[in-house]
């Protein structure tokens, strides 16, 4: 659209988004006189010159400013020399000048999202590690409905029901869309649904406890072409009319904006700058890695196809077969697959489609162009008779019903069924498909182990597919483009969305679509590789391999897996078939087993050619009433079957089979989790109003109180408070507190926490109570530690600072710290925080005294015990009662609000529907003892439950242990890697369930299916083992019975096998029981120890010390480097007292690969840094591995970091140099003994001189180098004081030397020749210390914000130790530490502050410089937030440094932390709103840091924060001018200064 514009300048914006280019030019009254929007398909650079060339022929003589914006403009505006503006200042320029009443603004893009908020100066957010709920993931979906994103829009127009479907994930969606396509759901409704979830994703993910109120803008491509999408939007933020705004031209707003925000740059002709951009070249961004090439020449790729073209299954010509065939068929999750075979297994007619979401539809066609396929003879009869059929996959329950197919089979057993046709003897099969990865590790021809795709489908087949197709791609293509790749891009192994981001980034720096082909190969098999299979040593996957799966018929992944595994594999001819063909040869053993029984020849029963024509199913949705689930239940309906009469239906929806109709199977068995629930509530009887002789509490039913509610109720009942517990969690409970969430990264019990809250506010109650405990009850007392986790220990404290419906209430919350563990300190602090804090809330008699309290918590105590010696009791029971009745028992083990059905989504009835009996970890951990040491530090009292409950089940032949893990738990990424190695060290199969908000269960039937398969295997070769090694002592081994007994066996497990799953459980529990406990002809029972009882491997790790010889004989230590600056100040220490330690350089990508490798996927950046520091440098062959050590540091805290130690050991062990002793470094007792390694106090007193020549040093550099008139000249004199420092903490340092040396310090650096000093922002950075600390971790966080214009400010780590020291003192109450402790922590400190007095000194006479807060102030600052006990990870000091650095001018913040840190949602995420309330100007941006995080999203969220600080920098400096006679008004003042501060 053009218009001709007049004489005066125009003002042109290009937005470069993550899928599109959108150019806008804007007239002198801000009018639009010319726009483009066009996706760039990852071409950017030509895009962009296009739609300019178009510009440029459009104004071919007008001056224009030229602006870009967008995630890809960055390297544009630097390459072009043109202004970049931040994207959301565009946004917020367009908003204010177009539509300036707007309050919040809401826009989606790509692959971003962002909400701003006006109504109180600008705070903006936006998407940090995911990409969930973009424009990407809309687009990803509508794929799988096989549509775009209009058609999405229209099919949602007519939807009835809404589906919960995740959002938080592209990947997790595609599992919930993926099933209920297949079950048969309808596509309107799905469309609608997905709408939803992206609504969902974006008020949970980015509002992140900021309400969204007032007048709501929409903006973004999405939101202006999707109607329905905003439909969504309005009707879950309730908006009217009157709060909506949606303007015209809303996808071209950010590129109106940018032409705004860059009106001032200088005007020139458009031809130029086309000009510029054409001669550009092939100029390459250095942010992206490359690796070697897939092949290194032509010979080589030569070689290969000759290989592979000679893996091919046996075959025949169907047109001239005759006699009994047998068809399998392979429903996967989005391809159908079928094979029919011969007699002789040869392969006669297969075929292989995309279902593009309709099984059932695709099914049908399959099948009928089979049976017209098949010859006939002269008179029309068919020469060929199908014998049995066998379905296998994702729609086997569905086809099963629908087809009337003979009998169905775990995919699993299928795949390893045609791979053992394919290459007898194999020992490992991988299948990559659509969107599941599946491992079996085969032994003896029996599944020994079985590795899924845990709850994630980052680098299967759908993700190549869908990469393809947004590059215009075929897969075919996409694939012969790697194969030539020269330079593949490193796209990291982590998640798709965070790869998806790196591809981004890659194709704005120009690599070519081969490179990031070549690349998304060697990813998708790094991702099967380390972190699905979890493999450390390419030889662990053996010599006989077999890839399968559609994913490997692309070339360039099957070399990837060859060149990472180290081993040429066998990829049969029809790799994508193996399912359909290996359910076909099990279809031929079945028909066979069958004939043999009867006698006559098989006959299927699936559906004839007219019957499948006329099959036309109706879908209905119902409501389950069965339970209080409430399952949305869809019922497909067949018609009346004509052999039987009977209606066939297929029900789906039902996370138990209660709702399809298989009920009275599971009510017999026994489900602790059942029994649990009902104990742990429902026994308990408030007293009523009238009884009541005090107030009301509320209780939430989240976190802990799933563990301690019968103490709590218990202790108010007795003292005549009615107890008001909240409601069971639905997903109504989830979105009743979304609003508040502070993280959107952790766990979903903490979640649907805010949402219990909100519950017990709708209730009349007086005070709602829900304290804080750092430690658990100890259990175990030869565990390292009881420690609650950090979530569980205060997440209370999130909730108290983010839910604001508790400022609007009268209903107070009370979470004190509390020292549970206790019994004589609780009373005293219950007293305290209950009676005297609160008189108000103890009702109108007289208030309780200490001894009432005292007698409350005896009985509280009492009945917790009772309780726990219930569950036992209830564990022995069951056991007793699965020995009596021979059935399989499952330990469903997680922590105790796993309990609730909303997190655990009914796992435990799809386990008794199974016919499987469900036990908790609690009711049989007390019957086991683990040996220790354990590998993992024992730190945390849930866990160490699980750790016993595990050696429970590797002493029993009738149990098995699934372990549930909630996604985004740190600690289960220690805890996982621990119950897996005491499981297989014994054996015993090892299973994990992830759950999260989402409650597909398709995922969760795979597993446990394949885990009864692959135990059945097991108990058939024990069975047969039995029979061989000799009979009963008694009497003499009957043959013919023994055959007989074998075959009956055998035609039971083959008639039931992929029946019912009800029936498969109990065939596997039989087996079970018979292998076991057999009893005799003659009637002798061979009870080995009893029944079930199984020897179990010790689970000790031995760990290896340093000892005195190795030291004298001069080991090389190598440490890893954490904080670049003071590390290599305290390597000195250590040498000149005669250990030959050795600092690791700073980190590079190589160490971030290598801790991939070895550590588990979930685990934080800072241990996957350490690790790969460490294990890079003990294979690289620079040291001799026979006298190598490692040292490491450990807090003894409940944060993850105390286990960097058993990872370090873990990797070492994997990589076969168990042998090289790691020395802990900790100042408390941590079960670590290394005779060869000891600190003293000299060398202490030196370390503590170098840490405060660290801070100061970083301190006197980050102040002086922004301003430096010389460039380098800061540095140089950085680097001849550490040179100095060095030398003196070598030499051991005089207290005399050191009061003159940080003097000439602080003179050197004040004379340091600056200009303007004090006119840049000052952006502080905190966060966990490595990520702080460490530039690697960081990516280089410091040189951002100088290269941004900024000055930073990062506190000094002597704070950490501090900090430490300080936890004795304030921890005394509230967590129960002596008085002793806290006399001797004021006395070191005391100590300290001594030796840092000349410091702070020089520091407080300099000029430029401030000394450090005093310990004891910092802590002032956060009491008036959080509670001094929030002592994990960074704890309180992280609130103390933000609220420091806010008060000392540096208000504009990055709050660093790992991806899924634990401690850093309550005392890092959690606070920011209360900052933002009390300290006017705060700035704060919180930035998750992980190995596959983009950097280009870091930087964007960065430099948004520091566009921000300029922009009040400049109207503080105007402000300042104007009332320059009234004096400065930098100052910050707190509200709390103004107005009294919130209770």
């Amino acid at each position: 659209m053009a218009t001709e514009a007049g004489a005066f300048k125009l003002h042109l914006g290009i937005d470069v988004g993550s899928t599109t280019v959108k150019v806008a030019v804007l007239d002198e009254d801000d009018q639009i006189v010319y726009s483009v929007y066009r996706r760039h398909h990852a071409d950017v650079r030509a895009t962009v010159l296009e739609v300019l060339q178009e510009a440029a022929a459009q104004f071919p003589d007008k001056e224009v400013t030229v602006a870009i914006t967008g995630s890809g403009g960055l390297l544009l505006s630097q390459w072009l020399g043109i202004e970049f503006v931040q994207e959301v200042i565009a946004s917020k320029t367009a908003v204010e000048t177009f539509i300036p009443k707007t309050d919040v603004a809401i826009e989606l893009g790509g692959e971003d999202a962002k909400i701003i908020y006006f109504d109180n100066g600008i705070e903006q957010r936006m998407n940090g590690t995911c990409a969930g709920g973009t424009g990407a993931f809309i687009d990803q979906m509508a794929a799988l409905l096989d549509t775009d994103a209009t058609g999405l829009n229209e099919l949602a127009q007519h939807h009835t029901v809404l589906y919960p479907i995740a959002s938080r994930c592209g990947v997790f969606a595609k599992t919930d869309v993926q099933p209920l396509l297949n079950e048969g759901a309808k596509k309107e409704d799905i469309a609608a649904s997905i709408f939803q979830s992206v609504v969902t994703q974006t008020i949970s993910g980015l509002a992140c406890g900021r309400p969204i109120r007032g007048h709501v803008a929409f903006l973004g491509g999405p939101l202006q072409y999707l109607p329905e999408l905003r439909k969504r939007f309005y009707e879950t933020l309730e908006l009217d009319d009157e709060h909506i705004i949606v303007p015209d031209n809303a996808h071209l707003f950010v590129a109106s904006g940018c032409a705004l925000a860059g009106s001032e740059a200088k005007a020139e002709l458009l031809s130029d700058v086309v000009e510029r951009l054409e001669n550009l070249g092939d100029v390459q961004g250095s942010e992206v890695v490359r690796l070697p090439p897939l092949f290194k020449d032509e010979a080589d790729y030569r070689e290969f196809k000759q290989r592979h073209d000679s893996e091919k299954v046996r075959r025949a010509d169907l047109s001239a077969y005759e006699g009994a065939a047998f068809l399998g068929i392979d429903a996967g999750s989005t391809t159908f697959k079928s094979a029919l075979i011969g007699e002789d297994g040869s392969l006669l007619w297969s075929s292989y489609v995309n279902n593009k979401g309709d099984v059932l539809g695709c099914a049908k066609r399959a099948v009928a162009e089979l049976y017209q396929q098949l010859p006939v003879d002269e008179s029309g009869k068919p020469k060929v008779n199908i014998a049995h059929v066998t379905v296998t996959g994702y729609g086997e329950a569905l086809l099963l019903e629908a087809l009337r197919v003979d009998s169905g089979e775990i995919e699993t057993v299928a795949h390893l069924r045609g791979s053992q046709e394919m290459l007898p003897g194999v020992e490992f099969i991988l299948d990559i498909g659509g969107q599941d990865m599946k491992c079996l590790r085969v032994k003896d021809g029996v599944i020994d182990h079985i590795m899924l795709n845990e709850a994630c489908s980052s680098g299967c087949g759908s993700f190549i597919e869908s990469f393809a197709s947004g590059l215009n791609l075929d897969v075919s293509e996409f694939a012969q483009s790697a194969i030539k790749a020269e330079n593949p891009v490193d796209l990291g192994s982590r998640c798709t969305v965070f790869m998806n981001s790196r591809v981004k980034q890659a194709q704005k720096e120009g690599a070519t679509v081969g490179d990031i082909a070549a690349g998304l190969a060697l990813s998708v098999i790094k991702n099967a590789l380390f972190k699905v299979i979890k493999i450390r040593d390419p030889h662990e996957v053996g010599t006989k391999v077999i890839v399968q799966g559609g994913t490997f018929l692309n070339d360039a992944v099957l070399r990837a897996f060859e060149q990472l595994a180290e081993t040429n594999a066998v990829r049969p001819d029809i790799a994508g078939n193996m399912g359909a063909y290996g359910a076909a040869l099990l279809a031929r053993d079945r028909a066979h087993a069958k004939e043999a029984a009867l006698g006559v020849p098989a006959q299927t029963t699936m559906l004839g050619l007219d019957a499948l024509r006329a099959l036309e199913p109706t879908h209905r949705n119902v409501r389950c009433k069965a339970c209080s689930n409430h399952c949305l239940l869809t019922i497909n309906d067949f018609g009346i079957d004509e052999e039987t009469g009977k209606h066939r239906r297929f029900i789906t929806g039902n996370r138990c089979e209660k709702g399809a109709g298989l009920a009275e199977e599971a009510a017999k068995v026994p489900n602790l989790f059942e029994y649990k629930t009902h104990r742990l509530f429902d026994h308990y009887q408030p007293l009523s109003k009238e009884e009541a002789t005090r107030s009301t509490v509320g209780i939430p039913r989240a976190l802990n109180m799933y563990e301690n509610y019968p103490f709590w109720f218990t202790f108010f009942t007795k003292l005549g408070f009615r107890v008001e517990l909240s409601d069971p969690s639905t997903k109504k409970t989830y979105e009743a507190g979304i609003e508040s969430m502070p993280s959107e990264s952790v766990c979903y019990p903490a979640k649907l926490s805010h949402g219990h809250i909100m519950n017990l506010l709708e209730k009349d109650i007086d005070f709602i109570w829900m304290p804080c405990a750092k430690y658990e009850r100890q259990e175990d007392e030869t565990a390292g530690n009881h420690f609650n986790c950090p979530i569980v220990m205060s997440y209370s404290e999130a909730l108290k600072l983010n839910v604001d419906a508790l400022n609007e209430t009268d209903i107070q919350f009370l979470n004190p710290f509390v020292p549970y563990h206790m019994k004589d300190k609780l009373k005293e602090r219950l007293y305290v925080e209950l009676v005297e804090k609160h008189p108000e809330l103890m009702g109108s008699g007289p208030a309780p005294t200490q001894a009432e309290i005292d007698a409350a918590v005896d009985a509280a105590w009492a009945e917790d015990e009772q309780l726990h010696e219930d569950i036992h009791n209830k564990g022995m029971e069951t056991l007793k009662w699965i020995e009596e009745h021979g059935v399989h028992g499952i330990v469903l083990a997680g922590r105790p609000y796993h309990d609730d059905p909303e997190i655990n989504h009914a796992i435990p009835e799809l386990l008794t529907s199974f016919g499987l009996a469900v036990f908790t970890e609690d009711s049989i951990a007390h019957l086991g003892q683990v040996e220790r040491p354990l590998r993992a530090v024992d730190q945390w009292m849930y866990h160490t439950r699980l750790y016993r409950a595990a050696k429970v089940v590797t002493q029993r032949d009738d149990l098995d242990l699934i372990q549930l893990n909630s996604f985004g738990c740190g600690l289960d990424a220690v805890t996982t890697d621990q119950v897996q190695e005491i499981l297989e060290g014994s054996g015993k199969i090892y299973t994990v369930l992830k759950i999260d908000e989402v409650s597909n269960l398709g995922a969760a039937r795979i597993r446990v299916r394949s885990l009864l398969a692959a135990l059945k295997d097991q108990s058939d070769e024990r069975a047969e083992q039995n029979a061989i090694e000799g009979g009963c002592p008694v009497c003499g081994i009957d043959a013919d019975k023994l055959e007989a007994d074998v075959a009956a066996r055998e035609a039971v497990i083959n008639a039931k096998t992929g029946a019912r799953e009800a029936e498969a459980g109990a065939v596997v529990a039989a087996e079970i029981s018979n292998g076991k406990g057999n009893t005799c002809s003659c009637g002798t029972i061979d009870e080995h120890d009893g029944p079930h009882i199984r020897e179990a491997e010790s689970t000790a790790f031995p760990k290896v010390q340093f000892t005195q010889e190795m030291k004298d004989a001069g080991y090389t230590i190598l440490c890893p480097q954490m904080a670049p600056i003071h590390f290599d100040l305290l390597v000195p220490i250590f040498r000149s007292n005669g250990y030959n330690l050795e600092l690791l350089p700073a980190v590079d990508h190589g160490a971030v690969d290598a801790g991939l490798k070895y550590v588990n996927n979930d685990i934080c950046y800072p241990s996957i840094l350490v690790t790969g520091q460490i294990m890079e440098a003990v294979t690289s062959g620079r040291y001799d591995t026979d006298k190598l050590a490692v040292i490491i540091t450990q807090t003894g805290g409940g944060c993850r970091a105390t286990n960097y130690i058993s990872l370090i050991r873990k990797a070492l062990k994997a990589a076969g140099l168990g042998h090289i002793p790691v020395i802990s470094l900790a100042f408390k007792k941590l079960d670590e003994s290394n005779p060869g390694f000891k600190v003293t106090a000299t060398m202490l007193y030196n370390a503590i001189f170098a840490l405060f020549y660290g801070d100061l040093l970083m301190q006197c550099l980050y102040r002086t180098r922004p301003y430096e008139i010389e460039k380098g000249a800061a540095e140089q004199l950085f680097d001849y004081w550490m040179e100095k420092c060095k030398l003196q903490i070598a030499e051991g340092e005089k207290f005399g030397r050191y009061k003159k040396t940080v003097r000439a310090i602080v003179d050197d650096f004040d004379n340091l020749p600056l200009q303007g000093e004090g006119t840049k922002p000052r952006v502080g950075v905190v966060g966990e210390i490595l990520v702080k600390f460490h530039p690697t971790a960081n990516n280089q966080v410091v040189d951002v914000i100088e290269a941004e214009g900024c000055e930073a400010v990062v506190p000094g780590l002597v704070d950490f130790f501090l900090f430490g020291i300080a936890g004795s003192i304030f921890q005394q109450e509230g967590v129960g530490k002596s008085k002793k402790g806290a006399m001797g922590a004021k006395a070191g400190l005391a100590a300290i502050a001594k030796l840092r007095k000349p410091m702070n000194d020089a520091l407080a006479k300099s000029t430029r410089f401030e000394p450090p807060t005093d310990i004891f102030e910092l802590a002032s600052y956060a009491e008036e937030i959080l509670s001094l006990c929030n002592s994990m990870g960074e704890g309180w000091l992280l609130t103390a440094e933000m609220c420091e650095l806010i008060r000392n001018g540096a208000p504009n913040i990055v709050c660093a932390q790992p991806f899924a840190c634990l401690p850093n949602h309550v005392v890092g995420k959690a606070v920011i709103k209360e900052l933002r309330r009390r300290y006017k100007g705060t700035n704060i941006v919180a930035v998750d840091y992980d190995p596959g995080a983009s950097e280009v999203n870091q930087l964007n969220r960065i430099k948004l924060m520091i566009s921000v600080a300029k922009a009040n920098l400049a109207e503080e400096l105007k402000a300042e001018q104007q009332h320059s006679e009234e004096g400065s008004t930098t100052e910050f003042h707190t509200e709390s200064e103004v107005e009294t501060t919130r209770a």
